[in-house]
Formats: structure tokens, C-alpha cells, sequence
């Protein structure tokens, strides 16, 4: 399995533009010839393109610098030199660039086959066949190649996905994720977080598709570093719903509290990540939960949060979840 990595910072460096040449046309029987020295080609351009095809930036992790070609220099008989090809990067959707000397955002890569010129090349010279003129008609000057631009950029991968699952460790999003979609995250009997971000598909008749994003298990103090938190939280910026998945059979942990802990997490890392389309689900129902599902349901009503009672393992309770996610989708879209 692939590496995931969502941040990279790589050099670009354009291509200079080839100089201008002096030279002058030598021929038997041709006095005073004239100039004829051509032009230097103009350096190849840095690109980035966003592609469907890439998922991280792991080759940009492993390459951090980027050159393209220079131009070729002009040459006698009004030969112009070459033109340095573009070098093009591609990059997964949702990448950010940033220029981190002025911390300017370039460009943000949402689409397919989108690009930006992130270093520009240099021009070519004027040869010295560009200067005659009638009263200077044995031009000795021709232009040097300007430089191509030169740049260190950082690349942000923000995850693009209709809904985030979200929630405490163990809760169960990446099983739920499994009963969404043909996505298949790791999935153990045993006790651990997810690593990385996973994302799937989903179909709903007759709403459409739209895409989930499994983000790692958040935990107390996430947004000011602590755990994994801190390094996905940027995946949900994205997003148009939030679900907030809650074990209600874990007898360590209140499921109203582990609805708080996560709210706080949100607030602290982006305050308007609380203002989205948000709905409750009550995992692992098919396990003994005692009062926990009682107890976050009364919670929910008091807050007018609408929550839904499922089991990722059984499928119990998974069409009407799918049914009220797709629905909220649908009544954002008409909002914005």
C-alpha cells in the first residue's frame, strides 16, 4: 500500500533563455552581408497539474527539486535557438501551493487537468540581426537570456469529499466507510486508529454519488497537536457535512462526552467547521450499549441534532443514515 503523504515542500527552477548571437553573413561575392545573428530560444516553464491518477504527494517527498530546460542560444544565419520544453508536475486534486517566501497562495488545484505556472521561464536574447537599422546597419550587440524564475513552494493536500466522518478512535468510521462503499480500510476486532485518510464512493438512489472521507480518529487536544488529529483536521475543511460517529457500547467512554470532546477539537482548529450540516451516528448498536444510545439521543434532541442509531457490522440502521446524508447534501447545495 502506498504511502500517504499530504504536505511537500519542493524547489522549482525555471529555465534561463539562450543568448542572442552576433554574426554576420560571409558569402563570395556578397560585400557587407549584414547581421544575421538569431535569437536565443526562451527556458522552459515549471507546471503543476492536478490529476485523479495521483492520491499524495510522495513523488514530490522523494523529488524536491524541479529544473526545466534553458533555451538554446541563437546562432549565425539567423538561426534561432531552440525552445526549452516545459517541465509539468502532476499533483493530486486539492493540492494547495503556497510560495513560502511570501506566503502567497498561487493556486488551489480542485479540478481535473487544472494548472498554474508556478516558475515562469526565461526569455531568449535578441540576436544582433534584431538591431540593424538603416543608419546602423553592422550591429555588435545581441541580449543575454534572461533568468527563469527560481521558487520554493509548499504543497498542502486538502482532501476533496462531500462528507467527513469524524470522531474518537475505535468509533467505527472506517467500518462504516466498508458499509458505504467498495472501500476497504484496514478493519481489525481489536482496538486501534487509523493512520491515514480513506476515501469512497457512494451511491444513493436516486440522489446520486457523492464522497466520504474516513478521517483518522481525533482525541483530546488534537487541534493543538496531539495524536494524528492536528495533521488531518485540514481534510475536513473541505467538506459539506460533517458526521460525527460515536460508539455507544464502549463502557469507558460517555457517548455525550465523546460528542464534546470532538465539538471542542473542531471549534479550537476552525471555528466555522461547527456552522456545517452536522448529524450524530450512534454506532455499534448490534453490541449490549445499555443506556449509552438513550443518553446521546436525549442529548441530541436538546442540541436539534438528528441522530442515527446503526450498526457498521450488521448494516442495521445504514440505509436511512445514507438516505438523510444524501438528503443534507442535496439541501446544502441549494443553500449555497
Amino acid at each position: 500500500m502506498a504511502k500517504f503523504v499530504d504536505s511537500a515542500q519542493i524547489k522549482v527552477a525555471a529555465g534561463d533563455g539562450g543568448r542572442g548571437c552576433i554574426s554576420f553573413r560571409r558569402e563570395k561575392y556578397v560585400p557587407r552581408g549584414g547581421p544575421n545573428g538569431g535569437d536565443g530560444g526562451n527556458g522552459g516553464s515549471i507546471v503543476l497539474e492536478a490529476s485523479r491518477s495521483f492520491r499524495t504527494l510522495i513523488d514530490q517527498q522523494y523529488q524536491q527539486l524541479y529544473r526545466a530546460p534553458r533555451g538554446g542560444h541563437g546562432r549565425g544565419s539567423d538561426q534561432h535557438g531552440a525552445l526549452g520544453r516545459d517541465l509539468l508536475i502532476h499533483v493530486p486534486l486539492g493540492t494547495v501551493v503556497t510560495d513560502i517566501e511570501t506566503g502567497e497562495v498561487l493556486a488551489d488545484l480542485v479540478s481535473e487537468g487544472q494548472r498554474v505556472v508556478v516558475a515562469q521561464g526565461g526569455r531568449g536574447g535578441r540576436g544582433n540581426a534584431r538591431f540593424a537599422t538603416p543608419t546602423r546597419q553592422a550591429p555588435r550587440i545581441a541580449q543575454p537570456g534572461t533568468p527563469g524564475e527560481t521558487r520554493t513552494l509548499h504543497l498542502d493536500l486538502k482532501l476533496l469529499a462531500d462528507v467527513g466522518l469524524v470522531g474518537l478512535p475505535n468509533a467505527g468510521k472506517s467500518s462504516l466507510l466498508a458499509a458505504f462503499s467498495s472501500a476497504r480500510p484496514k478493519i481489525a476486532a481489536y482496538p486501534f486508529t487509523t493512520l491515514t485518510p480513506n476515501l469512497g464512493v457512494v451511491d444513493v438512489e436516486p440522489y446520486g454519488g457523492f464522497v466520504v472521507a474516513d478521517i483518522p480518529g481525533l482525541i483530546e487536544g488534537a487541534a493543538q497537536g496531539a495524536g494524528l488529529g492536528i495533521r488531518f483536521l485540514r481534510h475536513i475543511e473541505r467538506t459539506r457535512l460533517l458526521a460525527q460517529v460515536v460508539d455507544v457500547a464502549d463502557e469507558a467512554t460517555d457517548p455525550v462526552a465523546a460528542v464534546e470532546t470532538v465539538e471542542r477539537e473542531l471549534a479550537a482548529y476552525q471555528a466555522k467547521l461547527l456552522a456545517l450540516p452536522r448529524l450524530i451516528v450512534a454506532n455499534k448498536i448490534d453490541l449490549p450499549h445499555d443506556m449509552g444510545l438513550e443518553r446521546l439521543e436525549v442529548f441530541c434532541r436538546r442540541r436539534d441534532l438528528a441522530c442515527y442509531p446503526v450498526s457498521a457490522a450488521t448494516g442495521e440502521g445504514v440505509p436511512a443514515l445514507l438516505e438523510a446524508i444524501a438528503g443534507g447534501l442535496r439541501a446544502s447545495q441549494r443553500a449555497a
